[in-house]
């Protein structure tokens, strides 16, 4: 498209961008548009909509030119529902609150397992490829959500920001190829994905879950939660 056809339009989104509720809109239509496309494809995971809207929001931030605190500054509203929704997450497992007790046993080793695993294994990685301890202090609580990670990092003496940024590139990477390993390894037992996802994708993974099944979401929420508390107390005494 010749740029005098895009200059107008680009005029446009500066314009509207100036006014409190038309980050919160587009934001909002952007992601329902790629909901809409996911549940079309029969929920494939490679058009999870939290991916794509996060890469499209991106790209007309950098095309218009708006800093991102100006974008925040109308959006805010949904970061402030994310706290209201967690603590939402506890009504599926209420429901299954006679599921989880069956499976108290099982859930602990893969609760231990699994937060061993996702610490460990992003340390290692980390190491491998050179990164210094403030990174690898940075990288370790990945697995666990945003304001979490965040205060367990700094407190270890990493990056929180940066944090931030890997807890999110988690989350998406977990909700795209999740299910397709799980195809790939046969695990058909909804408890079993929605642990996994909670405990290594935390938020993005359990809404995920969701799509699933009330049980695997369910579980997902259990597993969210726990391992925040388990990198909570244990990640900042091993650093």
């Amino acid at each position: 498209m010749p740029f005098e056809a895009i200059a107008p339009w680009r005029e446009l989104w500066v314009y509207l961008s100036a006014t409190p509720l038309f980050s919160l809109t587009i934001t909002l239509v952007v992601y329902l548009v790629w909901e809409w496309v996911h549940r079309r494809s029969g929920l494939h995971p490679l058009l999870n909509p939290v991916a794509w809207s996060i890469a499209i929001l991106g790209a007309l931030l950098l095309w218009s030119g708006l800093p991102y605190p100006a974008y925040f500054a109308g959006a805010q509203f949904i970061h402030f529902l994310l706290g209201p929704a967690t603590v939402a997450l506890a009504i599926p497992l209420f429901h299954q609150r006679r599921r989880v007790a069956a499976h108290a046993k099982a859930v602990a080793a893969a609760l231990v397992a699994g937060s061993v695993t996702a610490a460990g294994s992003a340390v290692a990685l980390g190491a491998a490829l050179g990164l210094d301890a403030t990174m690898l202090r940075t990288l370790a609580p990945k697995s666990v959500t945003s304001p979490i990670a965040m205060a367990v990092s700094e407190q270890m003496g990493g990056i929180p920001a940066l944090a931030a940024v890997f807890v999110i590139l988690t989350g998406i990477l977990g909700a795209l190829f999740g299910p397709l390993l799980f195809a790939l390894m046969r695990v058909r037992s909804s408890a079993a994905k929605g642990l996994a996802l909670g405990v290594v994708t935390h938020g993005i993974g359990t809404a995920r879950a969701m799509q699933i099944d009330p049980v695997a979401g369910a579980f997902a929420a259990l597993g969210m939660g726990l391992n925040g508390v388990v990198t909570a107390v244990v990640l900042p005494w091993l650093g």
